[in-house]
């Protein structure tokens, strides 16, 4: 049965390689993120329960004692400590919702995942697990090249087309791909990890003289590149050129010795496939172009609109024309809107603010997502993305900052700079070197340069994860990798195993029948948990097809998926969040159709669900959003809701004290509740928060004009609130350019 175990954790972590990277699903409500974290829950679970299964059996706690121990235990009791302190402890124990990634809960997983791989596989099995990881990586790749080009497998597998038509405007493959990963920076971040691996090995089987294994790793690593470039990723490309940057010159200076003892013709000869290899990448740079707009004038299609542009001036001078063709102007980004280098800066800001203001736990793991709202600049309401829900700080260090404090923070850093330091050490030790010819292809780790090689191409590849973190967060398939890759390494040092033995100092062969007994439970509870998480699963699969029927303004159709949803799970918020939305909007159907009594219902069950929610997470903005959505809805029906909804937007607007729509709401609500002075002053308010918001400005006019004739409505009482009004109309024409709305109803006013 031990041996069962081992062979159910070794194919677990196999799997998890494999598996984490490649699967997503077209039906739940995160098709990417989601899956994969759940992938992950379900093997952690199995491998743990091998592990402990183990121990039982043998009657020993047996841990092998790494120099990442203490850091990663520190590191996640500082997470504990967040979580207890956190302004949302549910979020902060699964993760915000869809992404899951960087809760509790997978902070945990991550750190069995490490304690588990170090303490049951085996030094001799690394390079298995680094095939494999190879082998995944190049599915991916060839998942996503094609979609460039507009052939996306994914489209093949969902829709039966082999397109991109199955994609909304929010993903353009043909623009940036982002194959499984669901992301094009993400897919960098993937992508950019594994080149240094692949080039290593390259650089490893040429030195065996092993050419056809060499070229193959050469063709894989030609690959990632290319796909590195059609994600157009600048934080990607940035992790590359750090990474590769450092891989290339410490691999030089390591192999400086031998240019220098050889003659040329020997050294050219033994070091042209490292040469080849750059010379590859260099071409493919030409060809396909790098995102970073003053490092990208020498590639093909640069060049080529230059000749051109060339050409046209020649054409024209020619012929003597007066006027020269210019060419069209290029948008600040590939799909328009602010530069994202500006919105990025907004969000430090803010995550900086959050610090300052919760310096010691933060606000809580993973509850950035709310924090924001609080502390968000001003400046935010001028970008293009000014109405989005920032999750993320775009930057793994400043998020950990923000809501974990300085003392998660403070932990994190310590890991990162330990797992560091020990690859680096590693690397600069001296080591007896013994001849490659003498060593088997199937150990190309045994030698002194292949080890060297391949330690250098993990401390770059970890050192790409913390380069890409720094301008984005991290994903699944990173994490994973950052917990796992200090393990690879020590397994490639080959350093002495050291053990940390609890129990019996020599493991029984045949486990007692209390040790079976605990197995059995261990195992009933792993299948319970399991069973959990399907059941998770299938919750949110209903919960996406009732929202996105919600989204379609089908109420009635989705009305059965959101119960069955919150049925499945009530102690998750969103099912309940917008199952409580579904309810107010039916409930206010049915009242228009004079059916009261199933309208009484619904608007009783819309409002009792919102009050436990805002009340068990107070914290929330959305719910409270949402709150002030279901009591306007009812208000359609019985206007004496109008109140509630206003008291809703009023505690929003606390928790959001930069969000210009809240405060444009927050207007609208006092002028409906008979408030026209509060309105206009919420109002400027609104325009003073973002003095770009044309609707707060027409609501503005409104909302003066409404004082100017008083309830009457036809004489104006007010003089100077009627000019106030005319100058917002002609404000807006001025600023906002011709609107015929804006003209009908100054024409209605009997003005120009």
């Amino acid at each position: 049965m031990l041996g069962f175990f081992t062979k159910l954790i070794h194919w677990s972590f196999y799997l998890l390689v494999i598996l984490v990277p490649i699967i997503f699903t077209g039906n739940t409500s995160e098709l990417f993120e989601f899956n994969k974290m759940w992938i992950t829950f379900g093997l952690t679970l199995i491998i743990v329960s091998s592990w402990i299964g183990k121990m039982l059996l043998t009657r020993q706690i047996k841990i092998r004692r790494t120099i990442l121990d203490i850091p990663i235990l520190l590191f996640l009791f500082s997470q504990i400590l967040a979580t207890i302190f956190s302004l949302d402890p549910h979020t902060s124990l699964w993760g915000y919702y869809t992404r899951f990634n960087g809760g509790l809960y997978s902070l945990f997983a991550y750190g069995f995942l490490y304690f588990a791989f170090t303490s049951n596989v085996s030094p001799k099995d690394i390079l298995k697990y680094l095939y494999i990881a190879i082998g995944a990586a190049v599915i991916v790749g060839l998942w996503g090249f094609p979609s460039h080009f507009g052939y996306d497998p994914t489209c093949l597998v969902f829709r039966q087309t082999f397109d991109v038509s199955c994609w909304t405007a929010a993903f353009q493959p043909k623009v940036r791909i982002f194959s499984t990963l669901g992301q094009p920076d993400w897919l960098a971040a993937y992508l950019v990890y594994m080149l240094p691996i692949t080039t290593a090995f390259g650089l490893i089987f040429w030195k065996y003289k092993q050419k056809f294994l060499a070229y193959t790793f050469l063709l894989i690593s030609s690959l990632f590149y290319a796909d590195l470039l059609f994600t157009k990723a600048r934080s990607g490309f940035i992790a590359f050129g750090v990474s590769f940057g450092i891989f290339l010159l410490l691999y030089i200076g390591y192999q400086w010795r031998s240019f220098a003892k050889k003659n040329v013709q020997k050294s050219s000869k033994e070091h042209s496939f490292f040469l080849l290899t750059l010379f590859v990448l260099v071409v493919l740079t030409f060809l396909i172009g790098i995102p970073i707009s003053p490092l990208d004038k020498f590639s093909l299609g640069n060049v080529q609109t230059l000749l051109t542009e060339q050409k046209t001036v020649q054409k024209a001078i020619q012929t003597k024309q007066t006027t020269i063709p210019t060419p069209p102007a290029i948008p600040v980004q590939e799909l328009g809107g602010t530069d994202s280098g500006k919105i990025r800066l907004f969000v430090w800001e803010g995550a900086l603010q959050i610090f300052l203001h919760n310096p010691l736990f933060g606000t809580g793991v993973e509850t950035f997502a709310y924090s924001y709202y609080q502390y968000r600049p001003a400046g935010h309401n001028l970008t293009s993305e000014w109405d989005y829900l920032y999750n993320k700080a775009h930057n793994e260090f400043l998020n950990y900052l923000a809501t974990t404090g300085i003392v998660g923070f403070g932990t994190y850093l310590i890991l990162l700079g330990y797992s560091i330091w020990f690859m680096t050490k590693s690397l600069v030790q001296k080591r007896t070197d013994t001849q490659l010819e003498n060593t088997k292809v199937s150990d190309p780790l045994s030698a002194t340069y292949a080890l060297r090689t391949m330690l250098l191409a993990l401390l770059c590849a970890y050192l790409s994860i913390l380069v890409t973190n720094f301008f984005g967060f991290s994903v699944v398939i990173m994490n994973i990798l950052l917990f796992l890759t200090p393990a690879f390494a020590l397994f490639v040092t080959g350093e002495k195993e050291q053990w940390r033995i609890l129990g019996q100092q020599t493991p029984r062969e045949q486990g007692s029948e209390m040790a079976w007994i605990g197995v059995s439970v261990v195992w009933i509870l792993c299948c319970y948990f399991l069973i959990v998480l399907l059941r998770f699963w299938l919750a949110d699969v209903s919960f996406a097809l009732g929202q996105n029927l919600d989204h379609a303004n089908e109420y009635q159709a989705a009305y059965s998926y959101l119960h069955d949803a919150a049925a499945t799970r009530p102690s998750e918020p969103t099912f309940q969040d917008e199952l409580s939305i579904n309810d107010a909007v039916l409930s206010t159907a049915l009242f228009q159709q004079k059916d009261s009594t199933n309208g009484a219902k619904l608007r009783d069950e819309a409002i009792t669900v919102s009050d436990a929610i805002t009340t068990q997470h107070p914290s929330v903005v959305t719910f409270w959003k949402s709150r002030v959505r279901i009591f306007y809805t009812l208000a359609q029906v019985d206007p004496q809701y109008l109140g509630q909804a206003l008291d809703a937007i009023q505690h929003a607007s606390k928790l959001a004290p930069t969000d210009a729509k809240v405060w444009y709401n927050l207007g609208l609500l006092y002028d409906q509740t008979g408030k026209v002075d509060k309105a206009i002053a919420t109002e400027r308010q609104t325009v003073a928060l973002k003095p770009d918001y044309r609707d707060a400005y027409y609501a503005l006019a409104l909302f003066y004009r409404q004082k100017a004739v008083g309830q009457a409505g036809k004489t104006v009482i007010d003089q100077n609130a009627e000019q106030q009004a005319v100058t917002e109309m002609h404000f807006i024409l001025d600023n906002f350019g011709q609107d015929k709305q804006i003209t009908d109803t100054l024409s209605a006013w009997g003005e120009k």
